[in-house]
């Protein structure tokens, strides 16, 4: 879509003190992205010629998260309003005919309802169009009064209707389409006449209507999209909103959930048809699950990538990893970032994993720790397996070839490779190459005593018994001391 003469300009300037927070409002998230960048995305399809973002509390860490989305800023310093920041903001608007202006966190509007507004505006031929929205308890809101069934006669803040007023239901969402030549002149005839000494948009809407230019309302579909995030319930309940219409869209694609109410899943995430997501389950970051796969229960996948019929058991994390088809992991793996399994490759249960490829269907099944490797296809790594490849200053590579047997409880000391096809005898520490087809054993020879363990037994016996004895023998010998002691007192 296509708005040449369209600008958005966001507004992104304030602290929110409510929030109880030394971060910034809109560097808050819900649905597993700041408020800023999914207000940016809902905008981003509207084609607009120029997209501003008025920023102040916080600016730089603001605009570290604004302008890789190809938006600029302007900085709004002080903040002295609404009204103010689209002031600051006109030069960044450049030439264009209507704007679009948002705050930066109404997270959950849609871009089919700001195409809506500016449609709704276009046709109208108006000075500005509100977004506004009904709800059945509109308590804290600005209300929109009518002086016909399509045009606006006013907004006006809650402190300030009259009781007539308090029954009305449709509020002021603070989303407006102004046509930016009416706009100018009415922002110059706004005056701070208020506590804050500040100026609003809301006083430039009262000035157009005042001057009979044409003020619409175009009503939400849905009055959720308008929500904003003063407090953390409020974050709560829009990061809620967000996750139900992502689990619900993946559901209609074909996905089973099962207890969605317990599913956390971001908005970039993806999944193919007939994939099964079990309950308590966080789908993170950009996720792409495959077809027929099966996420079990208690698991987290970060910026994961899985193919076709992949199998994730209970309680695994993965991050930033990929895993090819008909790949299974766990119950409790865990791999961390830069990991690759490639097709029919088994990661079992305890065994972590930290940027390592393993080949097609090899297999690490137990109580193992892989870190800086790549392992062969079908090589088979014995339980409680450790790569050793961190010497308290440096990273070093572990080389496994293709159908490897690694024996259990073997640490493989890196820099080090074994050859397609070698052995490794269980227990060893393997700090040299090992060729191909050979078996390496680096341990202790066994050497087996005859009748050891039973000699043992009775010299510990005896030494038990030895302890006690002396005890007894210096009773028995004071005894014949003073029997001795007794004679010779009878000889005197």
């Amino acid at each position: 879509m296509a708005n040449k003469d369209l600008a958005i300009v966001v507004l992104a300037a304030g602290k929110g003190t409510r929030l109880k927070s030394n971060l910034a409002k809109v560097l808050h998230q819900a649905g597993g992205r700041t408020l800023v960048e999914q207000v940016l995305r809902a905008c981003a399809p509207l084609g607009a010629k120029k997209t501003v973002v008025v920023i102040g509390h916080q600016a730089e860490q603001v605009a570290a998260v604004v302008e890789p989305t190809g938006a600029s800023t302007v900085l709004q310093f002080p903040q002295h309003g609404t009204g103010h920041a689209m002031q600051v903001a006109r030069r960044a608007i450049g030439g264009a005919k209507i704007a679009v202006v948002l705050p930066g966190d109404a997270p959950l509007i849609r871009t089919e309802t700001l195409k809506a507004l500016i449609a709704a505006h276009r046709a109208g031929n108006a000075a500005v169009t509100i977004l506004s929205a009904v709800l059945s308890d509109p308590s804290g809101y600005g209300r929109v009064v009518r002086k016909s069934e399509t045009l606006v006669g006013a907004i006006v803040e809650e402190s300030q209707l009259a009781p007539e007023q308090r029954e009305i239901n449709e509020i002021n969402s603070s989303i407006y389409c102004f046509t930016l030549d009416k706009l100018w002149p009415a922002l110059a005839q706004v005056k701070p006449n208020n506590k804050h000494k500040e100026i609003y948009l809301t006083d430039a809407v009262a000035v157009l209507a005042a001057k009979g230019d044409t003020v619409l309302a175009q009503i939400a579909p849905d009055s959720r999209e308008v929500l904003g995030c003063n407090t953390r319930v409020d974050l709560a309940e829009v990061d809620g909103i967000f996750r139900e219409w992502k689990r619900n869209e993946l559901m209609a694609s074909g996905v089973s959930i099962q207890l969605p109410q317990t599913v956390v899943v971001d908005s970039d995430v993806t999944a193919g048809e007939d994939t099964s997501v079990e309950a308590n389950v966080q789908l993170l970051g950009k996720t792409k699950i495959g077809a027929r796969c099966i996420v079990r229960m208690g698991s987290v996948l970060k910026d994961a990538v899985l193919g076709d019929d992949v199998i994730v058991e209970q309680h695994c994390v993965v991050v930033n990893s990929r895993l090819d088809e008909r790949v299974t992991i766990g119950p409790f793996a865990r791999l961390r970032p830069e990991s690759y399994l490639k097709a029919d490759a088994h990661v079992g249960n305890f065994v972590e994993l930290k940027k390592t490829t393993m080949g097609e269907g090899a297999k690490a099944g137990h109580l193992s720790y892989l870190g800086d490797a790549k392992i062969g296809s079908k090589a088979n790594i014995g339980a409680g397996t450790i790569t050793c490849n961190y010497d308290g200053f440096h990273k070093y590579p572990t080389i496994i070839g293709e159908r490897v047997f690694v024996g259990s409880d073997s640490a493989l000391v890196a820099p080090v490779k074994i050859g397609n096809g070698g052995y490794i005898a269980a227990g060893s520490t393997i700090t040299e190459n090992v060729p191909a087809d050979a078996l390496a054993i680096a341990r202790g020879r066994q050497v087996n005593k005859p009748g050891w363990a039973s000699k043992k037994r009775r010299e510990l016996a005896a030494a038990n018994n030895s302890t006690k004895k002396p005890a007894k023998r210096m009773g028995a010998a004071k005894s014949r001391k003073s029997a001795r002691k007794s004679k010779r007192k009878s000889r005197r």
